[in-house]
């Protein structure tokens, strides 16, 4: 699917490093609030700046993270090297720990949604009534192949890419887009074998 050019594609040394409570919080972080010291980082995610530092240079390793090189003394203050990551299951998948890694990242991912959808919920109604009816979600559902589902996600990173190059107006506000696509239908894999194969001599009979 088609992402922005600074999209950082997941190897499996990454989706190892990234797999991580903390780091996947850390890169969040400096994607959001822009380039930010260990310490500023600890104090944001009630941690301490030891380990976040240390973290930071996991992050590094892998490319996910860069240091500004603008820090004072030995404060080194670091940003995100990229806007956005993005991975092929299949690219990760002969990497049992990779892939392994990949299941707790995107659950992951879950969890953050539901926490960050939950508190818009809590405070919605505090929020002007145009802000209250222009946000939400919802579903839908539509009959596709797989590539005609690349070819609709890419049209819908077009569309968001078109906003991301759109002046800021003066009541704007920074929003979260979240976008999830799979089969309706999980359980109806494509191809499966049927389970309740006869095994006697005449697999077409019924009888005793």
């Amino acid at each position: 699917m088609a992402a922005p050019q600074d999209n950082f594609r997941l190897t499996p040394e990454a989706v190892k490093v990234l797999a991580h409570p903390l780091r996947s919080r850390l890169l969040g972080t400096l994607r959001r609030g822009g380039p930010a010291t260990a310490t500023t980082l600890a104090t944001a995610l009630t941690t301490n700046s030891g380990a976040t530092s240390y973290h930071l240079r996991k992050l590094e390793s892998v490319g996910l993270v860069a240091d500004t090189g603008e820090g004072t003394g030995k404060q080194r203050l670091w940003r995100a090297a990229t806007s956005s990551h993005s991975w092929e299951r299949t690219e990760l998948a002969h990497d049992e720990d990779a892939a392994t890694a990949l299941g707790w990242l995107e659950r992951d991912y879950l969890r953050l949604f539901s926490t960050d959808f939950g508190h818009w919920l809590d405070v919605a109604e505090a929020w002007p009534d145009k802000w209250q009816d222009a946000a939400g979600m919802g579903d839908s559902w539509v009959t596709v192949n797989p590539e005609q589902l690349q070819a609709l996600r890419r049209d819908l990173d077009e569309v968001i890419e078109r906003y991301r190059d759109v002046d800021p107006a003066p009541d704007g506000r920074r929003v979260t887009l979240w976008a999830a696509a799979f089969p309706l239908e999980p359980d109806d894999i494509p191809g499966a074998a049927d389970t309740d194969t006869d095994t006697d001599d005449n697999p077409g009979s019924d009888r005793p």
